[in-house]
């Protein structure tokens, strides 16, 4: 029986996870390309395949057509918004996700981010190395209040750091009410409550039809003009070109973003910004979460392969 990996960091660091799926009797197919495949590479990857470890490339139905003996996905994270759901119910065919195991380093990655614009960590770095040692005056973290949309295991992680910089968190969560976030700690707020009050805003929710542009040119516009935004969630939860527009014009004071519609971005006014720190989806890219959604994603898919 054939499965097919396609991260590149799957088992990167310890070979167990590849010896767990061969002593199963599994032949492991590996994503050759060094990058992310696109529908096509799938099709031809996937063919024969009774399971798949999956990252971030498409997961298709028109991709999961080619493998008729396919009966398990296994997500290499949490985000299932590149794997057509509807097709694996339709088919019965079983999806798991790698729950809480890169969730401290995306929230780490969350909290770099912050520092990391307010303090214009990298223009001062880049001032220094042409010898230009000009005092820059930066925006303070601690005290400050900040806006977290979507509590889950990475919310509450970056809500938890927070609290050690005497932040004020305010959250919103479809599942959350006063009564929850008291006991989480933090104060319930509505979406439109946290862009009018946060000085950083976090994003943290999956990327679902309801999700899409979350944050648009209405919410943005609520925003203080020095707020900061980060999304180290789902490419597709801001509506990009309202978010660029607005730091063009300078109407926020930047963008922490490690995620996008489009990996990596076309548009070229993306690199001209010196508002925003751009990541390339590596908030979960430590040494133990690899190890962790490696271990957790070989584990679920022997469990649903019923081997």
């Amino acid at each position: 029986m054939r499965v097919l990996i396609t991260p590149r960091s799957f088992g990167r660091h310890d070979d167990e996870p590849f010896r767990m799926l061969e002593e199963k009797g599994l032949e492991i197919v590996l994503n050759d390309k060094g990058r992310i495949m696109d529908e096509e590479e799938m099709k031809a990857a996937i063919a024969g395949a009774c399971g798949v470890i999956i990252g971030v490339d498409p997961l298709y139905a028109s991709v999961m057509a080619e493998a008729p003996e396919l009966r398990a996905v296994a997500k290499y994270g949490v985000g299932t918004d590149n794997i057509d759901l509807d097709y694996c119910r339709e088919k019965d065919i079983k999806v798991s996700v790698t729950a809480g195991a890169n969730s401290e380093a995306v929230a780490d990655y969350t909290f770099a981010l912050f520092l990391a614009l307010a303090r214009r960590v990298i223009e001062i770095d880049g001032r220094c190395r042409e010898r230009d040692w000009t005092k820059v005056t930066t925006s303070d973290v601690a005290g400050k209040v900040l806006g977290i949309i979507g509590l889950g295991a990475v919310g509450k992680g970056v809500a938890d750091r927070a609290k050690g910089f005497g932040m004020k968190v305010l959250a919103y969560d479809i599942y959350l009410d006063e009564k929850t976030a008291r006991e989480a700690g933090v104060e319930y707020a509505a979406i439109d409550e946290i862009c009018e009050r946060g000085d950083f805003i976090s994003l943290h929710t999956p990327l679902t039809e309801d999700t899409r542009n979350l944050i648009g040119k209405r919410e943005i516009e609520m925003m203080k003009p020095g707020a900061y935004i980060v999304n180290t969630a789902r490419g597709g939860l801001i509506d990009e070109e309202a978010l660029l527009t607005a730091l063009e014009e300078e109407r926020i004071g930047g963008a922490g973003l490690d995620v996008f519609s489009e990996e990596p971005p076309s548009d070229e006014r993306w690199y001209t910004l010196n508002n925003i720190v751009m990541g390339s989806h590596c908030g979960a890219s430590t040494k133990g979460a690899e190890e962790n959604m490696s271990l957790m994603s070989a584990q679920n898919l022997i469990r649903d392969l019923g081997l």
